[in-house]
């Protein structure tokens, strides 16, 4: 990690470097090098955290989404709005192609590397896939 000070003495800190190293790798490195029951317990806590944050933001994100498309039905139907259907399908096939290749440009083996960790984690992936699917139910 950089450290830079800016003229209101204030520290910034990189979250990445140029490098591609990041503290979240420093935080993980020290977690596996811990025992298997302490892998297990901060895997497990840490997955039913992001379960259950997932399921809460979830649910808020598709309420809002469906009220939002019941308003712009009611709003077309009702002659406030005219929407050129064709031309969103196009804008939305262009945008998908362009986040798909931005996708692909930035994340490169990024696959590859989840199933390295994977496999050299077992029990800390396990445990936050199991508190993670424990986390969703709430």
């Amino acid at each position: 990690m950089s450290h830079k000070k800016d003229k209101d003495n204030f520290e910034v800190l990189e979250v990445v470097s140029s490098r591609g190293n990041s503290w979240v790798r420093g935080v993980i490195r020290d977690v596996t090098s811990r025992s298997t029951a302490q892998q297990v317990a901060i895997g497990g806590a840490s997955g039913w955290v992001a379960g259950y944050l997932c399921v809460k933001v979830g649910k808020l994100a598709a309420i809002t989404l469906g009220t939002s498309i019941l308003v712009l039905q009611i709003a077309q139907h009702q002659g406030y709005v005219k929407i050129d259907w064709s031309l969103l399908e196009k804008d939305v096939d262009k945008a998908k192609r362009v986040i798909e290749r931005q996708t692909r440009q930035q994340y490169q083996g990024v696959v590859e590397n989840l199933k390295t960790f994977f496999k050299n984690n077992v029990y800390l992936a396990g445990s936050f896939a199991g508190g993670f699917l424990i986390g969703a139910t709430f």
